[in-house]
């Protein structure tokens, strides 16, 4: 496996690295401006990134932490790190410190048609709960909304 550890985003330098990451692994990658409004929302929205020794943003995870909930909006890793485990190891470090906060559950959705995403979800816990049809372009897509319970009950 690869070294590697995540940190909360730091600047410019990092935000250039997720906006890359976005163009190469999303059909409609979010715009800058959908950037600044997140990071306009401090306390809610939360940007996380994978660094290892030889690149300083090789994955990311956006979410944000609404009452007693964390919601995954986007997990990527450029491709030429996955298949290495990254992207499991973020939503963990997601998942492990939205417990730590006390949260309840963590709740995401994923493409119906992404199954290497879907099957990462399912060994991380996370059960369908519901779907939003056609929620998603190019292609249109049904999204299925995944839960997993963080803490007691």
């Amino acid at each position: 496996m690869t070294h590697s550890w995540i940190e909360p985003l730091d600047g410019e330098d990092d935000l250039a690295g997720v906006m890359e990451i976005d163009r190469l692994s999303f059909a409609t990658p979010w715009s800058r401006q959908m950037y600044d409004a997140e990071l306009g929302n401090p306390g809610v929205s939360f940007l996380a990134v994978l660094r290892t020794a030889d690149c300083r943003v090789a994955g990311y995870c956006s979410y944000w932490i609404v009452l007693d909930e964390v919601l995954i909006n986007n997990v990527a890793v450029r491709p030429e790190y996955r298949g290495r485990g990254l992207g499991r190891r973020l939503v963990e470090h997601i998942l492990r410190s939205g417990a730590t906060l006390g949260l309840a559950r963590a709740l995401l959705e994923v493409r119906r048609g992404n199954e290497p995403a879907r099957q990462l979800y399912e060994k991380l816990g996370f059960t369908r709960i519901g779907v939003r049809r056609d929620y998603y372009n190019a292609p249109v897509e049904d999204a299925l909304v995944l839960e997993r319970r963080l803490g007691p009950g």
